[in-house]
């Protein structure tokens, strides 16, 4: 399968939604902001040119430090403007992610590290999401707050205290009309935490695997579903609740084009512990035709293939729709 098509050769009813993990969030406060703006880091200069290589009309971004002001995320808009490609449309909230539970999650004596997050992160805004798009957004229904103890007998493995406090978004859960002519699609984000890096309780494994069912009951609450991010969680590797994930590659309601690269077949990511692995997707509603689509890894031959490993290990997944 080929790696990138020419949007301008695309037909006019055809719109290509993308997800990327960036890697550009950063170690504190402010530091994404400084490196987009210099235009001298080597990893900011490489995460830009991925996305501008794939001129999506819409994407997901993950790994995207928030600010209160939306300096940082204008910032990168404006950076991908100077290269041509012009995004007025976008979303950018609070995540989960670094912001404070106020309860010791993980039992250390602490309360106040990364670990005791509503999910993972050193400082509020660390590691969010953002949507760019080039076509008007409706108004977004934000679900990140939703308790997961509401959701699920899961969260008991959680401290009593935290129950009544820690959501089930590990980063954050939108669910974003997007109009398109006569068609109205519902984009739902998906940023599932890592599986991983807990105990013998299984907590991390827990969330995830709850936030996937989840994510299949917004699909199907939605006439024309698209659900586009990172699941954490890889088909037939690693570790996690793999039913969870089939819920949504299987989803009645959505199709998986299962997108390919030149590099590396259906992997989206390359850790240096594991290896390639697939665990970003893009799923467009069963209603409406799949063009192309494909993982943007190209060998080594390619000119780009140097600015994608730069960007770090995430790789752009996109897929084309047509939209009547």
């Amino acid at each position: 399968m080929i790696w990138l098509v020419c949007a301008t050769c695309a037909a006019p009813d055809t719109f290509r939604f993308a997800t990327f993990d960036t890697g550009l969030g950063r170690k504190g406060p402010g530091l994404m902001l400084r490196d987009l703006q210099s235009g001298r880091d080597d990893q900011a200069e490489a995460a830009l040119a991925v996305i501008l290589a794939a001129r999506a009309d819409v994407i997901l971004l993950a790994d995207v430090d928030w600010d209160l002001d939306g300096v940082g995320l204008t910032a990168l808009t404006d950076r991908l403007r100077d290269g041509g490609l012009d995004y007025p449309y976008r979303v950018a909230l609070r995540p989960n992610s670094g912001l404070p539970s106020g309860v010791d999650l993980d039992g250390n004596g602490v309360a106040h590290e990364a670990r005791d997050a509503l999910g993972y992160g050193w400082f509020t805004g660390d590691s969010g999401l953002a949507i760019l798009s080039r076509l008007p957004l409706d108004e977004i229904d934000d679900r990140s707050a939703v308790l997961w103890s509401s959701r699920s007998d899961a969260a008991d493995v959680l401290p009593e205290a935290a129950r009544a406090v820690v959501p089930l978004a590990t980063t954050a859960q939108w669910v974003v009309p997007v109009q398109i002519g006569g068609t109205r699609l519902t984009l739902i984000t998906m940023a599932a935490g890592t599986p991983v890096f807990d105990g013998p309780e299984d907590r991390n494994g827990l969330r995830n695997a709850d936030e996937l069912r989840w994510i299949a009951e917004l699909a199907e609450d939605a006439a024309l579903p698209l659900v586009l991010g990172r699941a954490n969680l890889d088909p037939d590797r690693g570790e996690g609740d793999r039913a969870a994930l089939l819920s949504l590659l299987t989803h009645p309601k959505l199709v998986d084009p299962m997108p390919e690269s030149a590099s590396a077949g259906r992997a989206t990511v390359v850790w240096d512990s594991v290896g390639p692995m697939r665990v970003d997707y893009v799923l467009p509603p069963r209603g409406l035709g799949v063009v192309s689509a494909g993982v943007i890894w190209p060998d080594a031959s390619d000119p780009l293939a140097q600015m994608v490993e730069r960007a770090g290990p995430g790789r752009l997944v996109w897929v084309d729709v047509a939209i009547p």
